[in-house]
């Protein structure tokens, strides 16, 4: 991986969107870390590949990194709370309820996260964690 960090990962989440599978695309992002220790957004995206694969401790360990680099963006709190629940640790609501604040302060951000659990939900139908965030995020849609 000789081009730059931004570059490896327009790549990468566009292989995702492509439909790559999460096993192959796990030690690419994990090498993307690994060259980018504080990029938090390439471990929120590490954490979702392991909670696809349904490696839950995995999935904790890099979203809690995430979070811990950068506690602003829902995704990584969601991802946070899916790991929390698949292992089920505690203090799940704390992260939820600040996913659905930065939620509420911009309708692109809501959309993004919609579109998100969507795909979650179309790769994992059977995600059952997934459809609890789910439920509490969009209670009524």
């Amino acid at each position: 991986m000789t081009e730059s960090i931004e570059t490896a990962f327009e790549q990468g989440l566009e292989r995702y969107k492509e439909g790559e599978s999460p096993e192959t695309l796990i030690p690419y992002f994990k090498e993307i870390c690994d060259r980018a220790p504080k990029n938090s957004t390439a471990w929120a995206c590490l954490a979702w590949l392991y909670l696809l694969m349904d490696k839950p401790e995995r999935a904790l360990k890099a979203a809690n990194k995430s979070v811990k680099i950068d506690d602003r963006p829902p995704q990584a709190r969601i991802n946070l709370a899916l790991a929390m629940l698949d292992t089920g640790a505690k203090g799940v609501r704390s992260h939820i309820e600040a996913a659905e604040q930065m939620m509420s302060l911009d309708e692109g951000i809501r959309e993004d996260i919609k579109e998100n659990i969507e795909d979650g939900l179309a790769r994992k139908p059977d995600w059952k964690s997934l459809q609890r965030v789910k439920n509490w995020l969009f209670p009524v849609e």
